[in-house]
């Protein structure tokens, strides 16, 4: 084999083991390596993408809210409150991702927030913010009518009794104590008249009248201590009711006694037996008794009509029952300002809460 053709086939091996080795012959790779890099730095700026949010505002019926405040907080977030539209929707624009809150206020209703989380580069789109009406706490001052009080008044001094028994119910120790409707000063009459006490009074009287063989014209036995109970209980109806209740509402004056309690005990003497005579009317200035000297006088003249004759002494014997009426009135306030005080328990002492 000549020199040359050996050459050319050892070279043609050489090419041939060249050509079937690993990698010879092909386009190299390092240009896919380096690409990587780009592609990773692509991915981070995608997740830095700010998005929005957006949603609608509406009262409990389903109405749209206008004007309500929508304050945004999160831990990327600083932003200025928007306000919803007149058909109740609000947007903020390139919010950063993440966390975020939102907090809705609007006039008369109650505060309602709402969480989520910002998705990058995405419209985060809100459910329907329902705000409920706000519940306000109210304070409500009760103020009591003139004739409410004076009820309370009236509950009060029927419990007054002495020493536990004995009724005490026509004196106020309340100095500032309103005027009685005439509805009340006949309910405070009944009140008195039908009493059990008053019927041991008038029971206990009318066995002295007889014991001392008093209008000797009723006779004696059961049937003249029935007489003697009937007349007596009759002056105490009539003097109640006419001196107590319908006087009183007529000429609009106050059949209760002023308790005083203050000042000197001349001056408290002087009141007490003064009051005998004057009385505080509806308008809350003193003025004569006429309701008590009128009605002591027509108890008298209407007295007449079923004692026994002998003992009617027609116009002397009215004003003599006047008179002593008069005078158990004044006796009566001196007790009340000196004595019935310290033995009726204090119901309705103004000094005590």
């Amino acid at each position: 084999m000549p020199l040359q053709r050996k050459s050319a086939l050892i070279i043609l091996a050489l090419l041939s083991l060249c050509w079937s080795s690993p990698g010879f012959g092909q386009t190299p790779q390092p240009a896919q390596v380096a690409e990587q890099p780009p592609q990773q730095s692509q991915a981070t700026a995608s997740d830095q993408q700010p998005g929005s949010i957006n949603g609608t505002v509406i009262d409990q019926s389903g109405a749209v809210v206008p004007g309500a405040q929508v304050q945004l907080t999160g831990q990327n977030q600083s932003v200025s409150p928007v306000v919803s539209g007149s058909d109740g929707q609000f947007f903020f624009p390139r919010i950063a991702p993440g966390p975020f809150q939102l907090t809705i206020s609007s006039a008369g209703f109650a505060a309602q927030v709402v969480s989520g989380t910002v998705q990058p580069g995405q419209i985060n789109t809100l459910p329907r913010i329902v705000l409920e009406v706000a519940k306000s706490v109210t304070d409500v001052q009760v103020t009591l009518t003139q004739v409410e009080v004076a009820e309370e008044q009236i509950k009060v001094e029927e419990k007054q009794r002495v020493l536990g028994a004995i009724p005490n119910f026509y004196v106020t120790y309340d100095p500032q104590a309103v005027s009685l409707t005439a509805k009340q000063k006949f309910e405070l009459a009944v009140k008195s008249v039908v009493d059990p006490f008053t019927f041991v009074v008038v029971g206990g009287a009318a066995g002295v009248e007889q014991a001392q063989d008093h209008f000797r014209g009723y006779g004696q036995g059961s049937q003249g201590y029935g007489k003697r109970f009937g007349a007596g209980y009759a002056d105490t109806i009539t003097s109640t009711f006419i001196g107590g209740a319908i006087l009183p509402s007529i000429l609009k004056q106050d059949p209760r006694y002023f308790y005083k309690g203050t000042g000197s005990k001349g001056s408290r003497f002087l009141y007490a037996v003064a009051n005998a005579a004057i009385c505080k009317g509806d308008n809350g200035r003193w003025q004569p008794n006429y309701s008590g000297i009128l009605g002591s006088m027509a108890a008298a003249g209407i007295s007449n009509l079923y004692y026994p004759p002998q003992d009617r002494d027609g116009f002397g014997l009215t004003v003599d029952n006047t008179a002593i009426g008069i005078g158990e009135s004044a006796i009566t306030n001196l007790l009340q300002e000196f004595l019935i005080r310290h033995l009726t328990p204090r119901k309705n002492d103004p000094s005590k809460p």
